[in-house]
């Protein structure tokens, strides 16, 4: 299957925001290089990746199974994808439920981390989309304060922001 547009734009601005190899002891990942974690993938020789394997294991590990493709706003479909891959895919989908739930007072998704047919629907039928994307990123921002951790805050509000 071909990687189409919308992904190739989304690891874009994914790979940007992880840069390459870092082993930096504060990071729970530990080891990571283009954002793929040694602790995620234990068997990875991390530090010989190359960033053709990583879009790689993006597109069939993240873009895939969490049908982030199916997403038609693009900027929607990037910015989840993008906090998914920072602070994992169950967090960032139950992120999206909420804003859905938040901005939709006639629409109750149960917010289960799991971006199924109703919770498709509802985002990509959202009367305002910009919207829907704002209370996203103040879904992130709160959700990164609440870590409480200023080593790695600057660049997590950043990466919500950008």
């Amino acid at each position: 299957m071909a990687m189409s547009e919308k992904f190739l734009n989304a690891v874009s601005v994914v790979l940007k925001h992880e840069g390459g190899y870092v082993n930096d002891k504060n990071d729970p990942g530990g080891e990571t290089k283009y954002g793929i974690s040694k602790r995620s993938y234990p068997n990875l020789d991390i530090k010989a990746l190359s960033k053709q394997d990583a879009i790689a294991i993006y597109y069939r590990d993240w873009w895939l199974p969490n049908r982030y493709e199916e997403i038609v706003n693009e900027e929607l479909a990037a910015k989840v994808f993008d906090l998914a891959v920072n602070m994992g895919a169950w967090r960032t989908n139950k992120l999206l439920q909420r804003s859905v739930n938040i901005t939709q007072n006639n629409l109750c998704l149960i917010v289960d981390g799991i971006i199924g047919n109703k919770t498709l629907k509802a985002v990509n039928s959202h009367h305002l989309p910009q919207y829907l994307l704002a209370v996203l990123k103040l879904e992130a921002i709160e959700y990164y304060l609440k870590l409480n951790n200023s080593h790695y805050m600057n660049g997590w509000v950043a990466r919500v922001l950008a």
